[in-house]
């Protein structure tokens, strides 16, 4: 039988930010923050993991924190 939660700590509240961050080279020059991810963490431990905000939608990547 497999828990659900947080798998650091076992917690049930989860958050969620944004952030944007340069790449290599030209854009990390000029400070262009083209890449984009989404963050969940744990509202108990704070275990954060990243996601291309690009990619699944917050229903599908919280089922994934979450396992």
């Amino acid at each position: 039988m497999s828990s659900k939660g947080c798998i650091k700590c076992g917690g049930n509240e989860v958050g969620e930010k944004e952030i944007s961050t340069t790449g290599t080279g030209l854009s990390k020059l000029i400070d262009l923050q083209h890449n984009q991810f989404r963050v969940v963490f744990c509202k108990k431990c704070g275990y954060s993991e990243l996601y291309n905000k690009q990619s699944s939608s917050t229903g599908n990547i919280i089922d994934l924190f979450f396992g």
